[in-house]
């Protein structure tokens, strides 16, 4: 079996649409007046059928669509894509389709009809729970139009995850365990808590970068927040599985989970980025980033893709330890090995003494304190050649 295989293969559709770029965001998301529904599925279709010629069969085991805001596609456009990916490719027979949802546009008609086009799970972004937060954070829907959306969500189907936002501005550590002990009454299996970070080219970034943005909190009280995070979420069943996410066992997002253990995706619509491997190597793969510009390059070539390069072995084995230690059951070492990876013997030895790593035969996993630190964790675990 190839190294890929044991991770699986998935398809990601991007939609690069947003009824308003929220001031936080650095993610390839747009604001349009109109969009030609019908010429934006027959791209994506297309860009579909260009990767199935090139990967051959395969058996698919996840489809996430992500955004922007994939829950403004119109229901018959997404089963059009599942249609599509059923055809090309040999749908596991329990197949994952999760479609990104954001409360502005929780619609019954609709939810149920991504249901029918073949959607079994809903990623729904909450992002606080109290207005004035919503409001500060640029989101366009009220808490209670928030929860409205799980509610509907979790009606149709049984998988439905939510994100939620931490360490905003004054936001104390008992604000955060209250909110948390709220979502966690009603979140069910699946829960992805990011920490706010201030990225450049974004509203908040500029904001930030003039003296805007007062009450962030700083590295002592990010910490303890990431620490009332952890303790609330594994007294509820809900433990951490991944840097951000937190799943009840055997709830885990197996999309994400092919990104963060090694596997093969497609990626597809506009900025969307994909890893294959082919017989001639692991591919880096990278779409267009503007809508118009994607749509121009299907239109020409049959994909939006505009990048495909070859990795090379040393950077294969790089993304597979900085995605393996995000995790929280930890790098499978032999898959790393056999994927050419290597580690520095003293940096690893530093790590374990410290604290910041375990290691035994088979795996090795970052501790609680190396996840707060895993970039500098991830340098001295690099050998210093090749």
């Amino acid at each position: 079996m190839e190294n890929w295989q044991e991770a699986g293969f998935g398809l990601y559709v991007h939609w690069p649409f947003c009824a308003a770029k929220c001031p936080y965001c650095d993610f390839n998301s747009h604001v349009s007046d109109a969009v030609d529904q019908e010429r934006w599925k027959a791209a994506l279709l297309s860009d579909i059928d260009h990767w199935a010629d090139r990967t051959g069969p395969r058996v698919l085991t996840s489809i996430f669509f992500g955004g922007g805001t994939p829950s403004m596609m119109p229901p018959d456009t997404v089963a059009a894509i599942i249609d599509k990916a059923r055809t090309r490719w040999t749908a596991a027979n329990d197949m994952e389709v999760t479609l990104e949802a954001n409360p502005t546009s929780a619609d019954a008609a609709r939810f149920a009809g991504y249901v029918d086009g073949g959607v079994n799970r809903f990623s729904v972004g909450l992002q606080a729970l109290n207005d004035q937060d919503l409001k500060r954070l640029g989101r366009l829907h009220t808490a209670s139009e928030g929860r409205a959306a799980f509610d509907l969500a979790r009606t149709l189907v049984d998988r439905v995850s939510c994100d939620l936002i931490y360490a905003r501005q004054d936001q104390s550590p008992a604000d955060w365990e209250a909110e948390l002990l709220h979502a966690l009454d009603f979140a069910g299996e699946h829960l992805s808590l990011y920490q706010l970070t201030i990225e450049d080219g974004t509203a908040f970034g500029r904001r930030h970068a003039q003296g805007g943005l007062a009450g962030l909190p700083d590295e002592d009280r990010s910490v303890d927040l990431w620490h009332i995070t952890q303790d609330l979420t594994n007294a509820a069943g809900l433990p951490r599985y991944e840097t951000s996410n937190h799943a009840a066992p055997g709830a885990e997002s197996r999309h994400n989970q092919i990104y963060w253990c090694g596997g093969d995706w497609v990626g597809v619509g506009p900025g969307a980025h994909g890893r294959l491997t082919l017989p001639d190597g692991r591919h880096a793969t990278e779409a267009a980033k503007f809508p118009a510009a994607w749509l121009d390059r299907v239109a020409k070539a049959g994909t939006g893709t505009i990048g495909d390069t070859i990795l090379p072995r040393t950077e294969v084995a790089d993304e597979m330890l900085l995605m393996g230690l995000r995790l929280n059951s930890g790098l499978d070492l032999d898959r790393y090995f056999r994927a050419g990876g290597h580690l520095d013997d003293g940096g690893l030895g530093r790590m374990v003494e410290q604290g910041f790593v375990e290691m035994d035969a088979d795996t090795l996993r970052a501790t609680d304190a190396g996840s707060l630190l895993l970039n500098a964790v991830l340098v001295e675990l690099s050998p210093s050649t090749p």
